[in-house]
């Protein structure tokens, strides 16, 4: 492998990522699970309870950290998924059956905030209202 990148000119870079995983710090994980796999689109990775998997392999693994107590002012990110508009309500329709809540959705279609059972919130995101 090295000689044919070595003659197309390639180089490495070893201070690239080589993998992207996201955690989801919860109390109750059986609870927020189905919340995740439904707006994520993902599956139960088989070799690893409690971690999710894109089916296609393109997105990263989910995976879920268990927490002992609550922690305020923890949760300073979201996730966004984008998914083609004509799939977007189907989407959100599934996470909330999944356990999940909806947030906001007055930028609907462009994009609805969806919370699990302990607050960790995501977008569900289209391509349609954006400027």
């Amino acid at each position: 492998i090295s000689a044919v990148a070595d003659a197309q000119g390639l180089e490495a870079d070893p201070a690239a990522p080589r993998m992207l995983e996201v955690a989801v710090d919860a109390l109750d994980i059986p609870a927020v699970l189905p919340f995740w796999r439904a707006v994520l689109g993902y599956v139960d990775d088989r070799s690893a309870p409690g971690r999710l998997v894109d089916p296609e392999g393109r997105g990263p693994v989910v995976w879920f950290q268990q927490m002992a107590e609550p922690r305020p002012q923890r949760n300073r990110l979201h996730l966004d998924v984008d998914v083609p508009h004509d799939l977007a309500e189907r989407r959100v329709a599934d996470a909330v059956a999944a356990g999940g809540r909806v947030v906001g959705a007055d930028r609907a279609p462009a994009f609805w905030v969806l919370a699990d059972a302990e607050g960790n919130e995501v977008c569900v995101c289209t391509w349609q209202g954006r400027d």
